[in-house]
């Protein structure tokens, strides 16, 4: 009995976890809410130097803040599920290869694209490359993921350029980040305090 109220417990903390959040239009309530994202955001900043903003910015782009999203499947005869168009999969919609590519570069072999922190660790390092190879600055969040869509060669070919659709959703990524950063301006020192901090209102 004790066994499987252990493990009640455990897939209904995993089912918590892989929920979106309650409100993603607000950097703010959604580190209130999940702290960890907040700890982890930061940690990707220190790390990579891109802004905790921009990376937020992706991850709301590509998965909506869901865990497990993957591209919708195609239809056979119009109405058969079929494949996938892609290998992308997880809040950073992160491609096998190039995950793979982040696991060996990065040692973090054991990351995987459903966990939060390994996904905004993962944007920040695709984010850092793109300000290396491509001279993107680290918080130009329009031009970053049109890198990161496109990858460095077809960015440097300029093969957006040919992707009327794209364009819009790259100002939509700066958008929202404008949106993040100020809303993080506010509430950034607060979030840094510690919970003894908060709790006496030191």
């Amino acid at each position: 009995m004790r066994l499987f109220l252990t493990s009640a417990l455990l897939i209904s903390l995993t089912a918590c976890l892989s929920t979106r959040p309650a409100n993603p239009g607000n950097v703010c309530d959604m580190f209130e809410e999940r702290r960890s994202w907040y700890r982890a955001a930061e940690r990707t900043e220190e790390r990579w130097g891109v802004p905790v903003p921009v990376t937020m910015a992706f991850i709301n782009q590509e998965s909506g803040f869901h865990a497990r999203a993957r591209p919708q499947r195609t239809r056979l005869l119009g109405f058969i599920p079929w494949t996938r168009p892609s290998t992308a999969r997880g809040y950073a919609q992160a491609l096998n290869t190039t995950w793979d590519e982040y696991r060996r570069e990065t040692g973090n072999m054991l990351a995987r694209r459903s966990n939060f922190g390994d996904a905004v660790d993962f944007v920040g390092w695709y984010n850092q490359h793109s300000y290396r190879r491509n001279q993107i600055q680290r918080d130009d969040a329009r031009n970053l993921y049109l890198a990161y869509h496109e990858g460095h060669t077809g960015f440097n070919r300029g093969s957006y350029r040919d992707k009327a659709w794209l364009m819009p959703v790259a100002e939509r990524v700066q958008q929202h980040a404008n949106r993040y950063q100020q809303q993080y301006a506010v509430c950034r020192n607060e979030l840094s305090k510690s919970w003894i901090r908060r709790v006496l209102g030191w």
